[in-house]
């Protein structure tokens, strides 16, 4: 390990780290023969007593769902049993064990997340996982998945990583660049060779260590003794892969017919097991004393039970060197030897790998690969199933419908780009109208995650309008989605069409009757609410006891929307919580992000700023791993609302920065306009009232409909008074009054009673400010309550009591405002609060938020503490906070403390005071 001591100090603090206990990844990533597996043996020969757990990808089997976790997983397979029912039930359900489905991708990444844990209970652990690039996508997802939530059980994962390689992506793990060595550690690698024969390796080699191998092993005794010319290895660098594959095709080549045959059926095999390479290798007249010449040449290292190649390249030789008649007899072969051992799955990808033409048979089994996989929530896998099966169709019509499928399902695996691609390959015209409804689902998924939601909006309406009555299930759920795109882009106007097409239907009644001509029917969309909201609750998540028509992921969502257009926060949330359920429950995660969103708004409409915040940023981090940048552009200027509300003028100017840099070139208005609701609710609690009321006129520019900017007309009538524009102020009120009583929520009346107390004549200023207080409630988890809001109305009718001189009624309110807004770590606001309480001759110390001391944990404390508080096991609070029992233990180890407190019983009774 000559020159790697930077590498090796990283490696090994996370080795040390794991025997403390603690856990940590690393992604190794460079450039082909740059030393990553030779970085993960030496990780591996220094891990001491930790167990080591390792999988290497292979590019031929890289579409296999979960094979490799299953082969990481092999030698600790017996763990699984102690696993809770539901998580080894996923497990055996992935690995192929059982024939069950698996209703929630969370589940197993949960199972894969204790099964570490499980495998570290003994002592540290080490997982090594090599070329990750061509491990299945489900499986690296999987392995990420827990990786990033690892925290306190001594696991150390470690993935190495070719830099440019097609195939699965490794996101959200620290990373580490293993670049060239320098010219000193190199020339450590080239002793015996004279000074010109060293320098001209060293020069083409650039530094890349199995080249600076390679290339010297494959020098005659000639250019060993230096007796040639300049020309003797070539003027320029070549291709550097290329020279160091010859250097390994060479040796494969020097190697007897047999050997070589045998080694071609191990590199086309992923299973590594050496049981079934031999009995392909039987079938093609080898045998296991053909594999003693490569295994003295050491290309290969075999064991009782495997067979594993000395480096990727060699296999690439073995198998690239074979002539093609050889490479389909071997995939024969092998389907031969899978089929009777009972993997009916790794056989189809191995026939299809034979297939030099169509080949309807073999498609159709892909085909039930697609579907197999697509059961166990590997959306990936299922779309590269179809997108085979698709190469083998020869009739054009099934070859469509399969191209759709694959792309459908690289939507919801949240590869975007890739559906795009596909849909791009599908044969048009489209003869059947459901399958040309599915290609326009494909092709505005695109549309909407990285161009225009109008654009999006307008290929479902297209469609819906060309598949006509013939299809009405279809119909109805291309305009759902193209309503949900219409809202995304803040056009209630275009929502409207939508919905005429369709006003019969539910979902789309409510648009209708709100946003179409005329006045808006409030009555009338409420009462089509309610059956949408019925659905939702009778389904729950949508798995046990949900039959064919109950409401899918775009329903749950345009319910929950409807629900908070309509001023119904607590509904909406409950709605929002079925529908993040459903993501999960489905394996859908590419919508995750989506119904996360959703959630978030019902917590900031409830003033549960904590909440949303956390929630956010869990599906902001979501929507940047599948590279979802529209949903990315509405996370982040939901995130900017409760920073501004904290006064974290940099966080918010940060978020909101690149929010509007994406949205308002697109048309994505509705992430346009929080984004500078965001800023203008900073400014406002900053003091800035003229700079506010700038930003909130222009969000309420980019939405345009009173309806859809409801929520920040309150702050704008605020700004417009105290910037000194009463006429804009009356305005504003005056059209949130009208909607207040025509939705009769007693937050929004609160609101709206509050605007009339600013705005109106000062005789009648008390009677709306304590309706408005009656009407928030105590402002704390009660119906619509909104602490922030309470606040806000307490400090605006504490400010309106001082200037009549009534002093004391003033510090009762004021005090409450601070009270408040201390609670929520408002700082601005609390700043002002504070100085008007001085002003009344108050007092104004600092006070001890209400939640005293579970305000000093972190929020993952604070939420584990919560769960524990109700009796819930470690167990328990990790299945639901997505984490292992060890981090839970963690936690609540490091909680403890801070709170005073020594033992889990007495946390019910801290929490309660």
């Amino acid at each position: 390990m000559r020159g790697r001591s930077t590498e090796q100090e990283r490696i090994g603090g996370l080795l040390a780290d794991g025997r403390r206990g603690n856990s940590g990844a690393l992604l190794l990533h460079g450039e082909a023969g740059i030393g990553k597996s030779a970085l993960l043996d030496w990780a591996a020969g220094q891990a001491g007593d930790a167990r080591v757990l390792r999988v290497e990808g292979i590019e031929s089997e890289m579409e296999l769902a979960y094979g490799g976790l299953h082969q990481l997983f092999l030698p600790v397979l017996d763990l699984v049993d102690g696993l809770p029912p539901a998580q080894a039930a996923a497990l055996r359900a992935v690995f192929g064990l059982t024939a069950d489905e698996v209703r929630d991708s969370f589940t197993v990444g949960l199972a894969v997340l204790t099964m570490l844990s499980e495998a570290a209970a003994d002592g540290p652990l080490l997982c090594l996982v090599d070329d990750a690039q061509w491990v299945d996508q489900p499986s690296v997802d999987m392995l990420t998945f827990a990786a990033r939530r690892l925290r306190a059980e001594g696991v150390v994962m470690l993935f190495a990583v070719r830099d440019g390689a097609p195939g699965a992506t490794v996101k959200g793990l620290p990373g580490l660049l293993v670049e060239g060595l320098d010219r000193t550690a190199a020339a450590e690698l080239l002793t015996g060779l004279p000074p010109y024969a060293a320098d001209r390796v060293l020069e083409e080699a650039g530094g890349n260590p199995l080249a600076l191998i390679e290339l010297s092993a494959a020098l005659t005794p000639a250019q060993r003794a230096g007796r040639l010319g300049p020309l003797a290895l070539p003027e320029t660098a070549a291709a550097l892969r290329g020279r160091i594959q010859d250097g390994f095709l060479e040796q494969v080549g020097r190697l007897p017919e047999a050997a070589r045959l045998v080694l071609l059926v191990a590199a086309a095999d992923d299973t590594g097991s050496l049981g079934t390479v031999l009995e392909a290798a039987r079938e093609l007249g080898a045998d296991v004393e053909d594999l003693e010449p490569a295994e003295r040449a050491g290309l290969v290292v075999l064991s009782g039970e495997l067979v594993r190649f000395r480096h990727p390249l060699v296999r690439y030789a073995a198998y690239r060197s074979a002539p093609l008649a050889r490479r389909i007899a071997a995939h024969r072969a092998l389907a031969g030897a899978l089929g009777e051992a009972g993997q009916p799955h790794r056989r189809a990808w191995h026939l299809a790998a034979a297939a030099t033409g169509p080949d309807e048979g073999v498609a159709e089994e892909l085909e039930r690969v697609a579907e197999w996989a697509g059961n166990r929530q590997a959306m990936a896998s299922a779309s590269a199933a179809y997108e085979r099966a698709a190469q083998l169709t020869a009739d054009r019509d099934l070859r469509a419908r399969r191209l759709v499928q694959a792309a459908r399902k690289a939507a919801d695996a949240g590869q975007d780009e890739r559906c795009g691609a596909l849909a791009d390959q599908v044969p048009l015209p489209l003869a059947d109208q459901e399958v040309a409804a599915d290609f326009a689902r494909a092709r505005a998924v695109v549309e909407l995650g990285y161009r225009s939601p109008a654009a999006a909006a307008r290929i479902l309406l297209d469609s819906a309008d060309a598949t006509g009555a013939a299809h009405p299930g279809a119909t109805a759920s291309l305009l759902v989605d193209a309503v949900h795109a219409a809202y995304s882009g803040g056009d209630a106007a275009l929502m409207a069409e939508v919905a005429a097409r369709a006003p019969e239907l539910p979902v789309l009644a409510v648009p209708a009757l709100l946003f179409g001509g005329g006045a808006p029917d409030v009555p009338g969309a409420l009462a089509a609410l309610r059956p949408l909201v019925a659905a939702t609750d009778a389904t729950g998540t949508g798995s046990a006891g949900a039959g064919a028509d109950a409401p899918g992921v775009m329903e749950r969502l345009m319910t929950g929307i409807h629900c908070l257009l309509a001023g119904d926060h607590p509904t909406a949330r409950r709605v929002a919580l079925g529908a993040v359920a459903h993501c999960r429950d489905q394996g859908i995660s590419g919508w995750l992000p989506t119904t996360l969103d959703l959630l978030v708004r019902t917590e900031l409409a409830l003033g549960r700023h904590e909440e949303a915040t956390a929630r956010a940023t869990e599906a902001l981090r979501l929507a940047e791993y599948y590279d979802l940048a529209h949903r990315a552009s509405h996370l982040r200027a939901a995130l900017a609302l409760p920073a501004a509300v904290r006064g974290e003028e940099e966080q918010v100017r940060a978020l909101t920065e690149e929010a509007l840099g994406y949205a308002r070139p697109r048309g994505v208005g509705r992430a346009a306009a929080d984004a500078l609701w965001a800023r203008g609710l900073l400014e406002l609690g900053l003091g800035r009232a003229q700079a506010a009321l700038d930003e909130l006129a222009a969000a309420r520019r980019e939405i345009g409909h009173p309806l859809l900017c409801l929520p920040l007309l309150p702050d704008l009538v605020e700004a417009a008074v105290r910037a000194g524009r009463p006429e804009r102020a009356a305005q504003a009120a005056g059209v949130l009054d009208e909607w207040a009583g025509a939705l009769d929520r007693p937050a929004l009346g609160a609101l709206a009673a509050r605007c009339r107390a600013l705005t109106g004549p000062d005789g009648s200023a008390e009677e709306h400010f304590t309706a408005a207080l009656a009407l928030h409630g105590d402002g704390v988890g009660v119906g619509d309550g909104n602490a922030f809001d309470r606040a806000r109305t307490a400090l605006l009718y504490g400010e309106w009591l001082r200037r009549l001189r009534r002093q004391l009624d003033a510090r009762e309110q004021l005090r409450a405002a601070l009270d408040g807004f201390e609670a929520l770590g408002a700082r601005p606001w609390a700043e002002r609060a504070r100085s008007e309480l001085g002003a009344a001759g108050g007092e104004t110390v600092l006070t001890t938020r209400q939640d005293g001391p579970i305000s000093l944990l972190s929020p993952q404390e604070r939420e584990v503490v919560r769960l524990a508080a109700t009796g819930a096991s470690n167990r328990e609070i990790a299945a639901q906070l997505f984490l292992s029992p060890r981090t839970v233990g963690h936690h609540l180890y490091r909680a403890f403390p801070k709170l005073g407190i020594g033992s889990r019983t007495e946390l019910a009774a801290l929490l309660a005071a």
